[in-house]
């Protein structure tokens, strides 16, 4: 914290905006392209993930080094603590769009298209066996039967894992504020573990779905939506665990204080609010 508490600390101009920019041009290009079945699909994503994690770790050392340096004051952490609350409610209303269109899905557009509630056969003017319920797979069953996946199986551990995991980050948290060092690294260690681990069984529940299943992103809109809602958690857990990764250093360095320590609370709150979600598709996706 600066000496100062009126001081208010205005960075200077950073290339990393400019830089992320790019990089998550490239992802959406090379994930575009590599939908389209394109050659440069997969290397152009690589490439851009690797930029924003390059990204990601630079962009944590400037602010890092300007917090070492006594740079920020009581007025600064208050706006880091305002930003990354209005950062949150962002991705909750990012997230509830997904859902809302799921919603709408399977609610209202499906039972429509089957003529409930305007009194017309819809159906009868589409595709031969079109039947109004969820899930469903498209026009003519576009893209061949599907199987779902179960809730209670691979779903159901990466909820365990991901519950624990707020468990683990919270006890993190409570040796941090009490000053238990050892306890702190040891909790905050097992927190990035239960991440990575989540993100390894849900890479195995992805390629049984597309191996064994059939299940894919034209397997109509059951399968568009399930891997549009679970992909975009599992990037927000990839960027939870990397932000779990950074702290777990700053703990093994001895960064903070039990005092002043809002880096480490608003990883803790963002890893929260993935655990959140995660309960919500496991209900809505995996359950209903």
């Amino acid at each position: 914290m600066a000496q100062s508490p009126a001081a208010y600390y205005i960075p200077h101009g950073s290339h990393w905006p400019i830089f992320g920019s790019v990089a998550m041009f490239l992802m959406m290009f090379g994930a575009a392209n590599l939908m389209n079945e394109g050659a440069l699909g997969g290397p152009l994503l690589a490439f851009g993930a690797l930029l924003i994690v390059i990204m990601l770790f630079g962009w944590f050392g400037d602010v890092i080094g300007e917090s070492l340096q006594g740079l920020y004051s009581a007025q600064v952490d208050v706006s880091f603590r305002q930003g990354m609350a209005w950062f949150i409610f962002s991705e909750i209303m990012f997230f509830a769009a997904f859902f809302g269109a799921l919603f709408y899905a399977r609610q209202f557009s499906i039972p429509w298209l089957g003529g409930e509630g305007n009194g017309f056969e819809t159906n009868s003017f589409l595709w031969d066996g079109f039947s109004p319920v969820w899930p469903t797979n498209g026009p003519g069953d576009i893209g061949g039967k599907f199987e779902t996946i179960p809730a209670w199986g691979l779903p159901l551990l990466n909820t365990m894992l991901l519950l624990t995991s707020g468990a683990t980050i919270t006890a993190a948290h409570w040796a941090l504020k009490v000053g238990k060092r050892g306890a702190l690294i040891f909790w905050m260690a097992a927190t990035v573990a239960l991440g990575i681990l989540f993100l390894f069984f849900q890479a195995e529940e992805y390629i049984h779905a597309y191996r064994d299943l059939n299940l894919t992103m034209g397997s109509g809109m059951y399968g568009s939506t399930f891997f549009m809602l679970t992909g975009f958690h599992g990037m927000h857990v990839t960027l939870g665990a990397i932000m779990l990764i950074v702290i777990l250093g700053r703990c093994i360095a001895g960064h903070f204080s039990k005092d002043e320590h809002f880096a480490f609370e608003a990883v803790a709150w963002y890893w929260h609010f993935v655990d959140v979600v995660w309960l919500g598709l496991f209900v809505f996706v995996y359950i209903l």
